[in-house]
This record gives C-alpha cells, structure tokens and sequence, in this order.
C-alpha cells in the first residue's frame, strides 16, 4: 500500500508529537523532515553539499533537538540548493511501500502534493514558545521572541514557505490537549483509508 500523510505547521505546535503517533498508529514509517534541516545546519560548512552528504546517521545527533539547531535549520532550510538536495530523499520515503508520515513545512504544499491526507497543525505563538520554554528552559520572552522570527522566516521566505495546502485539515492545538490533537489527527487519516 502506498499511503502519504503529510503533516505541517510551525515549531512547537505538536506536529512531531502527532506524526509519531498516527505513524505508530497505522503502522506506517516516519520521517520528521526538519532533522534533514536541522543535521545541514549544524554540519556546517558549504550548506548544499552538506544536504548532498547528508548520511542516515547525521539524524542520529545528540545535538538536533536544541534552539540553536533549530535556527540553523530556518536558515538553511531557505537556501533553495539545499531544499532541491533534499527533495528527491524525502518524496521517496513518502512513497514507499507500506504507508509514509512525513512532518515539516512544506510537506503538502511541495514535497507531497498529491498526499492522501494533509493536516496542518499550528497554535498562537505565545502556546508554541511556552512548550518551548518548557521544554529547553532559559528566557521565556527570548524563547517567544525567537519563535516568532522564525515563523517570519519560515512563511516569508521565497521557496516553499510554511503555509497550509489548500486542502488541509488545519489541527489548532492551542487549546487542545494531545490525546485530543492525537484523536482528532487518527480520525481524518482513519477516514480517508476507509475512503469516506
């Protein structure tokens, strides 16, 4: 079977606590594409050929899940050498065999347009920075200031800015508990594999 769900949004907002879940789910494979951005940033040097050397274990870091990582990842990310590098990977693993959870930014809008499922999963920037905060620590207003620089830089940028596929089930989980973001995720993907 070949099954693609692509899932998007802005940091913080759940999308890779959601994409691991509906993937462990349904039994598909998981792919969180911002580690791809996040393993060129903090490889350094030339942004394009490290997207060009980037090896299965660059994604094993122990370093790619911190706020510095992460900025690097929104600056690299809006090289389009580095996005064109990286695009061929990630739409191979969407369409292999057995079902495919692809996060990122621009999973449905480019990566995976004809994906099977597009959920778009966002919340206010003050709830994204303080599960940020909560999760790193330091200065909250420092952690709220960054997170609204990279959404400026994620959505403003020329190639492939983050913004909901036209045909997206938009998830806001400001409001919401996981288990309720997690359910209302498995509910639109358990839809559409029963074709309704």
């Amino acid at each position: 079977m070949i099954f693609t769900v692509a899932i998007d949004g802005p940091a913080a907002a759940g999308k890779g606590t959601i994409s691991r879940a509906v993937a462990d789910r349904f039994g598909f494979r998981h792919l969180d594409t911002g580690l791809l951005y996040r393993a060129v940033g903090v490889k350094g040097g030339d942004p394009a050929r490290a997207a060009r050397e980037l090896t299965p274990g660059d994604l094993t870091r122990g370093d790619l899940r911190t706020l510095e990582a992460g900025q690097a990842a929104s600056r690299v990310a809006a090289l389009p050498e580095v996005r064109a590098a990286l695009v061929d990977f990630q739409r191979r693993f969407a369409r292999s065999e057995g079902g495919a959870v692809l996060d990122g930014r621009d999973i449905g809008t480019v990566i995976c347009p004809d994906a099977e499922v597009k959920l778009y999963v966002t919340a206010s920037p003050e709830v994204r920075a303080h599960r940020r905060w909560l999760e790193l620590g330091g200065d909250e207003a420092r952690v709220l200031a960054e997170v609204k620089e990279r959404d400026a830089r994620d959505m403003g940028r020329a190639d492939a800015p983050l913004k909901p596929a036209t045909d997206a089930v938009v998830i806001d989980t400001s409001a919401m508990a996981i288990d309720e973001a997690v359910a209302t995720a498995v509910a639109v993907v358990a839809a559409r594999l029963r074709g309704t």
